[in-house]
């Protein structure tokens, strides 16, 4: 199997339409081991929604902007596993003023960047002291080389994020960790539905795709982010692979 004997540590599960949901269960059909992360008033959610996996997971909390929280994972995840092989960030927020751009504050755009880019190397660190050489950590990303409609200072704190996988990887390859991501086109999930106006992608994507695009269907990204985190690209970090039916390379 892909994953066999793998334990991973995975965030971003909070409704069964997650791709980090679908990547949660792959993993453990390919034989891994998962943990999942979650805070705050989701913690219930995320609890909930892991029951409907193959094998109901722990779940941590972990706020990627609390430091307590980061200082701590290393230690908490010890009691349920005893180092990992791979990490998914499928975290990001922004303050619903970062998506109108011309008047957005600096505080929400700071917020932005703090969950959305900064936390990649907030992970990456508190993980590592659990992590393997041969290590893989996988977060997924929205293709930040376009202004988008809507997505605004996202889609600037994407553009960091994208950057931040960079200089993980230059700092974290000597350890025998890789890290790269998955750029997935437009998934109908809970943090989709917080954008406003995210129908604009929904609307034209299948149209512009050579293979076409299902909104509703998060399994090709997670399928992705499984074959990245698996030892079959022991030689790949800092990039990106896009899972958005080939929308990337059309012109307009």
């Amino acid at each position: 199997m892909l994953l066999e004997g793998k334990k991973l540590l995975i965030t971003g599960v909070l409704m069964d339409s997650s791709i980090a949901f679908h990547v949660a269960r792959l993993a453990q059909e390919e034989g891994a081991e998962v943990v999942l992360t979650s805070f705050g008033r989701t913690m219930k959610i995320t609890q909930t929604i892991a029951r409907r996996l193959p094998t109901t997971p722990p779940v941590l909390e972990l706020d990627v902007t609390d430091q307590e929280h980061l200082d701590t994972l290393a230690d908490r995840l010890g009691e349920h596993v005893d180092h990992l092989d791979g990490v998914l960030h499928s975290i990001g927020f922004a303050p619903q003023g970062a998506f109108n751009f011309l008047e957005a504050t600096f505080e929400d755009v700071s917020t932005a960047m703090h969950a959305s880019a900064f936390s990649l190397k907030s992970l990456a660190v508190a993980a590592l002291p659990r992590m393997s050489a041969g290590g893989s950590i996988v977060g997924l990303t929205f293709d930040a080389k376009f202004a988008w409609p809507v997505y605004d200072w996202m889609g600037v704190a994407k553009a960091a994020f994208e950057s931040t996988n960079r200089y993980c990887a230059r700092d974290l390859g000597p350890k025998g960790v890789r890290c790269n991501l998955v750029s997935a086109g437009p998934i109908r999930t809970t943090a989709a539905k917080s954008i406003p106006g995210f129908e604009a992608f929904e609307n034209t994507w299948n149209q512009r795709a050579p293979l076409g695009w299902d909104v509703n269907d998060p399994v090709p990204a997670a399928k992705a982010c499984a074959a990245l985190l698996s030892d079959w690209f022991p030689a790949t970090t800092g990039e990106i692979v896009h899972v958005d039916g080939g929308v990337h390379v059309m012109g307009q």
